[in-house]
C-alpha cells in the first residue's frame, strides 16, 4: 500500500476548510434573518454564501488533480501545493468577507497551486501512456 500522509492531511484540511465555511453560512442565515432555502438576502449574508460556493468549487479542481499528482509524481510536492491551496483559499476567504475587491490574490494562489497539480498530473499520466 502507498502512503501518502501529505495528500492525506491537506485533503482532511479541506474538509475543514468546507466545514468552516458552511458553518459560517448558517451563522449568516440567523444573523441576517436568511430563511432557507433562500441564498441570497443580506450583503453579508451573500458574500458569506458566495465564499462556501467557490471553495467547493476551486475544491472539486483540487482534489482529484492533486491526488493524481501525488500518486504518480510524489506526496511531498502534492502536499506543499495543496498547503498553498489552503493558504489561499483561507486569505481568498477572509478578504472576500471584509472586502469582495480585494479577494483576487487568494484566488491566484489557489488557483496556481491547482494548476501546478494539473499540468503536473497531466504530464505525468501522459507520460505513462505514451510509455
Amino acid at each position: 500500500m502507498t502512503s501518502l500522509p501529505l495528500t492525506s492531511l491537506v485533503t482532511l484540511l479541506a474538509v475543514a476548510l468546507m466545514f468552516w465555511t458552511a458553518i459560517n453560512v448558517g451563522k449568516a442565515r440567523g444573523k441576517y434573518k436568511i430563511k432557507a432555502p433562500a441564498t441570497f438576502g443580506h450583503e453579508m449574508f451573500d458574500r458569506a454564501y458566495r465564499i462556501q460556493m467557490n471553495t467547493l468549487e476551486s475544491a472539486i479542481l483540487l482534489l482529484p488533480s492533486m491526488w493524481i499528482y501525488a500518486s504518480l509524481i510524489g506526496d511531498l510536492g502534492a502536499g506543499i501545493a495543496g498547503a498553498i491551496w489552503i493558504i489561499g483559499r483561507i486569505w481568498y476567504a477572509l478578504a472576500y468577507q471584509h472586502n469582495p475587491a480585494k479577494r483576487g490574490a487568494g484566488f491566484s494562489i489557489s488557483f496556481l497551486a491547482i494548476a501546478g497539480m494539473w499540468v503536473g498530473a497531466l504530464w505525468a499520466v501522459t507520460k505513462l501512456l505514451i510509455g
